[in-house]
């Protein structure tokens, strides 16, 4: 859960930050502020056309007079009325195309963040960010600065008009004015605390939901509904009070104000028409004022609520910014490129942490050369998984240095470096969407004619074919309308499409059936002649004719070399090999 405190009302520096991304849109920006001048203009001058027709022209019955200035109201009316039209358009216009740039800019940061954030930040926070708190920044433009401006422009026109009508008038009529202030200071804080509970609420109920939709076989493989249903109901409670509390401060702050504009009427009539008795104060000036007072409420009920939209933008801007400032990202300043990658590996005494010095790799050294089958093997958590992330550079390494074809990983552009380096991993995502979809991953190089050569290499286009729409066969979120290792195969197709240099396969069979697991064996066999293959696998029997055997322990390398070396050594790697082998005899 985040940070509760409020902090200060206005931040110029982060409004600045906000107005930066309305640049593209300046004419649309600098025509509603003039929209706002107007509105101070006309807002009085319908008041005080009112006055004059009473005073001069119904008293004087000068009735053509009284025909013309009221055909001048009506077109004032319409103008006004045309005015705030295309002043909230606009406004709103400008707040949701800087949410659209903002959105895009959020996202495309997103994407090239370190995997390492993800790995500490929940989905449901990340998409609260792009979706409901840049969704908040649109209000700073529709409700918040703009409209702000203008209501006080407003008020500021229609006091002064006041003051020079009648100054006594004027000061009798908002005498209560220091009880309106306190009321809408007491409201302003108390929704504004109830709104950074419910931006919260809203945070926690996002990454809940993703979280457990997405696991939801497991929530039901062990029976935690009821559990996790208490759970959702507490946070959704959390979510509700804090609306509720927002809802009984305008429930009071409204009445309260109404209460106000009547003892400011009721005020300005008692002393009024003692001065109209006297002929001190015209008619004219007594329903003029009435008019005044109105729309000086009308802004002033809405401001407070105004500052706190506007101080909820603030917020969450400051949260969408502090996504943009992270700086958690894999630097890409290489320019070598992996077109001609020969697929040469050097692990030079190469160390890595996840969190800080507990390290999960340790002096990790070895060669590849290209062409080469590369095994992996080891208890889980020994850090095979980690070394092909460091590969891929997916995570940066805290000691040593990594090279494909003698060069540093850091030298080679991300694009091109990944490019060239085909993973299938243990746990494969698929995308809603279909097949092709899914095995292309929307690359318009890749045509159909190769999808489906790639398939029938692998032995999975008759599966396809047979599927409802077969290329075109559209796969639920995650595939789960797909078999595990139907997804996995699927997952074999896209990699080799690629044409990797490196092929990457983390427990590629390890999902599959036996039949299956020959039919991707043989494929392997053919694929890997002219690539350097890094082959992670707890079956033992799946890597025998590997170059290279690396035996992980602890994050440490424990032995290294071929299969009948490493048998001849009687270790680490027999000890392994023997548990396999006894178990499937037993079987």
């Amino acid at each position: 859960m985040e940070n509760l405190a409020v902090k200060k009302v206005f931040d110029f520096s982060l409004l600045r930050r906000i107005f930066t991304f309305a640049a593209p849109y300046k004419r649309a920006l600098y025509l509603s502020m003039i929209m706002t001048v107007i509105f101070a203009v006309i807002s009085p001058l319908r008041p005080y056309l009112i006055q004059v027709t009473v005073d001069k022209y119904i008293a004087n019955q000068l009735t053509r007079m009284v025909v013309t200035v009221t055909v001048i109201q009506i077109a004032l009316l319409l103008l006004e009325t045309v005015v705030r039209f295309y002043f909230s358009y606009l406004t709103n216009w400008l707040g949701q195309s800087v949410v659209k740039d903002l959105r895009v800019t959020v996202y495309k940061k997103i994407v090239h963040l370190n995997l390492a954030f993800f790995d500490k930040t929940p989905i449901g926070t990340l998409t609260t960010r792009t979706i409901n708190d840049i969704e908040a920044i649109n209000d700073v433009f529709s409700e918040g600065i703009i409209s702000i401006v203008s209501d006080l422009l407003m008020i500021v026109a229609i006091l002064v008009v006041m003051f020079i009508e009648d100054w006594r008038l004027t000061l009798v009529s908002l005498s209560p004015f220091p009880v309106l202030i306190f009321a809408t200071y007491i409201f302003k804080e108390s929704v504004n605390k109830s709104f950074y509970r419910v931006r919260n609420a809203v945070a926690a109920l996002n990454a809940f939901v993703q979280e457990h939709l997405t696991g939801m076989m497991v929530v039901q493989a062990f029976t935690g509904e009821k559990r996790e249903f208490a759970r959702f109901k507490h946070i959704n409670k959390e979510h509700r009070k804090a609306n509720i509390d927002a809802i009984f401060a305008y429930s009071v702050f409204f009445p309260v104000v109404e209460i106000i504009l009547a003892i400011s009427l009721g005020l300005m009539v008692w002393w009024g028409s003692n001065k109209v008795l006297n002929y001190e104060v015209t008619q004219g000036v007594m329903i003029a004022f009435i008019m005044y007072l109105n729309m000086l409420f009308r802004p002033l009920r809405m401001l407070a609520d105004k500052f706190n939209t506007l101080q909820m933008g603030m917020v969450a801007s400051e949260r969408v910014f502090k996504v943009l400032d992270n700086q958690d990202y894999i630097p890409d300043r290489g320019h070598e490129k992996a077109d001609n990658m020969k697929g040469a590996i050097t692990f030079d005494h190469v160390s890595f942490a996840y969190v800080e010095d507990r390290y999960v790799l340790k002096d990790i050294t070895f060669h590849a050369r290209p062409g080469d089958t590369i095994a992996i093997v080891g208890h889980t958590g020994s850090g095979k998984t980690t070394i092909i992330s460091i590969l891929n550079r997916l995570y940066e390494i805290q000691k040593g240095s990594i090279k494909i074809d003698d060069i540093d990983l850091p030298a080679y552009s991300l694009q091109s470096l990944r490019s060239r380096i085909g993973v299938v991993l243990q746990d494969v995502f698929l995308f809603s969407g279909s097949v092709y979809d899914n095995i292309t991953l929307h690359n318009s190089n890749i045509s159909r004619q190769q999808v489906e050569d790639a398939s029938r290499l692998i032995g999975i286009h008759d599966f396809i074919m047979q599927l409802p729409g077969g290329y075109d066969y559209q796969v639920m979120e995650r595939g789960s309308t797909l078999s595990l290792g139907q997804r996995q195969l699927i997952s074999f197709v896209r990699a080799l499409l690629y044409n990797p240099a490196i092929l990457i396969l983390d427990e590629a069979t390890s999902s599959v059936d036996t039949e299956s697991e020959m039919m991707i064996q043989d494929a392997i066999d053919k694929l890997i002649a002219d690539r350097t293959a890094v082959i992670i696998a707890h079956r033992l029997s799946t890597i025998s004719k590997a170059d290279k055997i690396i035996v992980l322990d602890k994050g440490e390398i424990r032995e290294m070399g071929t299969h009948e070396e490493l048998l001849r050594l009687e270790g680490f790697y027999y000890k392994l090999h023997s548990m396999q082998f006894n178990a499937t005899k037993a079987q």
